[in-house]
């Protein structure tokens, strides 16, 4: 399941523009299928400055322990904290209510630096 209204980075991180310049970022269904049962999520510190690239959180599962990495630059404006309590709601709800941060970007332009679901589909060689 990819969905077509989101960008895409190259770690398998969903990128929603949520308008003002800032985006939402989680976690793709293929992520954390290849995790699995997600145990910990260590969320990002809010008006933290990452760049692109940067690990900004970190995923813990039953499988392995991987870090996230930033699919825009910008500051961090939000965490999902409902995560700290119920981080299973990345395995469950990816990409809603498992969502991980919400970034206002440096630079708006970089959403379209980010792959399309198309693109994505194909990375992962889902038809």
């Amino acid at each position: 399941m990819v969905p077509e209204d989101l960008r895409y980075g190259k770690d398998h991180e969903w990128v929603k523009d949520e308008g003002n310049g800032r985006v939402r970022v989680g976690i793709t269904q293929f992520a954390q299928q290849e995790l699995g049962d997600v145990v910990f999520v260590e969320l990002p510190e809010t008006e933290t400055t990452v760049e692109k690239d940067d690990g900004f959180a970190v995923v813990e599962s039953v499988k392995a322990v991987s870090d996230i990495y930033a699919p825009v630059a910008g500051t961090i404006v939000e965490a999902n904290t409902d995560l700290e309590a119920n981080p299973e709601l990345i395995n469950e709800d990816p990409f809603g209510k498992g969502w991980i941060a919400v970034i206002s970007m440096s630079d708006k332009n970089q959403l379209d630096e980010l792959m399309t679901a198309e693109d994505y589909r194909s990375q992962i060689g889902e038809d």
